[in-house]
């Protein structure tokens, strides 16, 4: 596992944009899209905010995706493996680039049809704990007229797209690089989530 971190961490440290084609192995990343799959059918998956609980706001015209929320107490499988995985990438991440993230917390995201996120950035304006954005997709056989990219658009550079493909993990700065999810023409899944501190 090591190695697939320091693919993360090493394009980060090049780019700013950490990213690895397999950071979920195939076993974990259809575990999870089962779950999102099942939530969805289930209608669990409720439209995301702008905002958070202190400042909560919800704008269909900046974002139009659903999400719900990973969390240990749910005692599913996918998501404790899932977790395992993210506690070893802090671990490693803190003793080898002295990060000091002390939590994290991500959710599953689908973006129906049609959907979309415009250009933002993932750092509250009244809370600075996200430090690092990750994305973890869960879409197979993903084509380009599907549309669904992340668009990243760092300072002084070209923007940079990156396809939606099952099992790659995307890594940057929250406060840093603004990005945008253009409009996706099918249905379109991931784990979207920040480490943080405090």
């Amino acid at each position: 596992m090591h190695k697939i971190f320091d693919t993360v961490i090493d394009s980060f440290i090049e780019n700013k944009i950490g990213i690895a084609e397999d950071f979920l192995d195939k076993e974990l990343a259809a575990g999870l899209k089962k779950n999102l799959l099942s939530l969805y059918t289930g209608s669990q998956l409720k439209p995301a905010r702008t905002g958070n609980a202190v400042i909560p706001l919800q704008d269909k015209t900046v974002r139009s995706d659903i999400i719900y929320w990973l969390d240990r107490t749910h005692e599913n499988a996918a998501e404790e493996a899932f977790f395992d995985l993210m506690d070893r990438f802090v671990a490693y991440l803190n003793s080898s680039c002295f990060t000091g993230i002390t939590g994290y917390e991500f959710h599953y995201t689908m973006y129906e049809k049609g959907s979309f996120y415009k250009k933002h950035l993932d750092q509250f304006r009244n809370n600075e704990s996200r430090q690092f954005s990750m994305i973890m997709y869960l879409n197979e056989d993903w084509l380009e007229k599907d549309g669904g990219e992340l668009r990243i658009h760092p300072m002084g550079k070209p923007s940079e797209t990156i396809s939606p493909l099952y099992g790659k993990s995307v890594f940057f700065r929250s406060n840093e690089l603004e990005h945008e999810v253009l409009i996706s023409n099918k249905e379109r899944m991931s784990i979207t989530g920040w480490l943080k501190i405090g």
